[in-house]
């Protein structure tokens, strides 16, 4: 067990407590001879992540403890000794909040209540209160409230006396009427149902705006990884965005895009996105949703790691792991060749000793710093010119606007001027030479 104490002042924060219950989890799933996507992580690795994302709303972690588990009790999950151990350690610090960092079931939820003496939290439970507070726009909105309806269902449980009152029937049906329960549950399926209907309304907005976007066909570089390993603070640093970055986890939750220049000049989208984590509630599984269409999208992945975090292999497996299921199964949303598109970005290298050592498919860069972006900009420029081609055409030298055009959507890689025409070798994508050909039409 670890333990770690603060002081909390009156009027200060909430004094709250870290548990986790620790099993050594099984390597994950295998989807290739070595791959690198069945890393395990450490307790300790895990206790920290849990403490940051407590941390994130706004309590004071007063203690935390590691609990190693032989056996699942249904009762309070925990040993009965452990039980009485962190209720001791909890009571000393004056714990109000108590965060397990596990899925409870209601019934232990409730359990350890009684035996803390405290407010309960699941890890479902802190990372619903997390998105709550972190969605910006609509469909973030809808999606945590369906979320977190979902769950609240699964929390109605008889043993709460207020849920067993009967409200007597009406008319002349009479009977003993609906329970509190019973009314509980049916409000939150009506608003349920209300909401899945707002958010497949505004997913058919969003796809109405992705198809406007085809008509412009800038390349889209999509920003993946797990949370907090700087992908904010990266976009702000490729695009002089002001989009939020901070050292804590989901700093941001709602898809960003940009538009900027590479140093051909070439015009690319580049799209922040919610950073994944191990163990997603299964409630929040839809509201990446939205992310996840857009790194469908993409002509390049980007994976930012935070190369200097003792977890990094663990939580490399856990977005390779998540990627891999987007490509599975009749409805994929990635097609098969996504990881020909990923390139590993190795973050924080500020961070570490020594830099990493070079590897194929790699590049390390510090956001922070500034270091190693100008060869991130190169990578995407050499990465999007394999699929491009290079054309030749004859430009009248009255014809500007097709000469603007030309350097706006291709890469002009020689030029030569004469009084009868202009002679341009241009690289660009064959989407933009259909376009330029369809301008020469109408």
């Amino acid at each position: 067990m670890s333990d770690n104490k603060t002081e909390s002042g009156a009027g200060g924060p909430t004094p709250a407590a870290v548990i986790l219950p620790w099993e050594k989890p099984p390597h994950l799933v295998e989807r290739g001879p070595s791959d690198g996507r069945g890393a395990t992580r450490a307790a300790e690795a895990r206790l920290a992540e849990a403490v940051g994302l407590a941390a994130s709303i706004g309590v004071a972690i007063v203690h935390t403890g590691i609990h190693p588990l032989r056996t699942r009790r249904p009762s309070t999950l925990l040993g009965e000794g452990q039980v009485e151990a962190a209720g001791a350690a909890m009571a000393e610090h004056g714990v109000k909040v108590a965060v397990v960092d596990a899925a409870l079931t209601p019934v232990q939820q409730r359990n350890l209540e009684r035996a803390w003496g405290c407010k309960v939290i699941d890890r479902t439970g802190l990372i619903l209160e997390i998105f709550g507070e972190r969605a910006r726009t609509r469909e973030g909105s809808l999606q945590v409230e369906l979320a977190h309806l979902s769950y609240q269902r699964t929390r109605l449980v008889r043993s709460w006396t207020h849920l067993e009152r009967q409200r007597g029937g009406f008319g002349f049906l009479g009977g003993p009427g609906e329970s509190q329960i019973e009314i509980d549950r049916r409000l939150i399926d009506e608003r349920i149902v209300k909401l899945k209907k707002e958010l497949e309304q505004v997913r058919r907005t969003r796809g109405l705006h992705r198809k406007a976007r085809t008509k412009v066909p800038y390349p889209v570089v999509a920003l993946v990884g797990y949370t907090n390993a700087g992908k904010s603070t990266l976009f702000n640093a490729l695009t002089g965005a002001g989009v939020y970055a901070q050292d804590q986890l989901f700093a941001t939750l709602d898809p960003t895009m940009r538009a900027i220049r590479l140093p051909s000049n070439r015009t690319v989208i580049l799209s922040d996105t919610v950073g994944f984590i191990s163990e997603l509630p299964t409630q929040l599984v839809e509201a990446f949703r939205a992310t996840l269409e857009e790194v469908a999208a993409a002509d390049i992945i980007l994976h930012v790691r935070d190369v200097a975090h003792p977890d990094s292999a663990a939580q490399r497996a856990d977005v390779l792991n998540v990627l891999a299921e987007m490509a599975e199964g009749p409805n994929a949303a990635l097609d098969e060749g996504w990881e020909a598109r990923m390139v590993e970005v190795l973050n924080k290298t500020d961070l570490m000793d020594e830099p990493p050592p070079p590897a194929p498919g790699t590049i390390p860069v510090s956001a922070l710093t500034g270091e190693g972006l100008d060869d991130l900009r190169r990578l995407l420029d050499e990465s999007l010119a394999a699929s491009l081609v290079i054309e030749q055409f004859s430009i009248s030298p009255e014809d500007g606007a097709s000469l603007a055009w030309l350097y706006e959507h291709g890469e002009v890689l020689e030029r030569l001027d004469a009084d009868e025409a202009i002679s341009l070798s241009v690289r660009l994508s064959p989407a933009d030479l259909a376009r330029f050909a369809q301008r020469g039409a109408e």
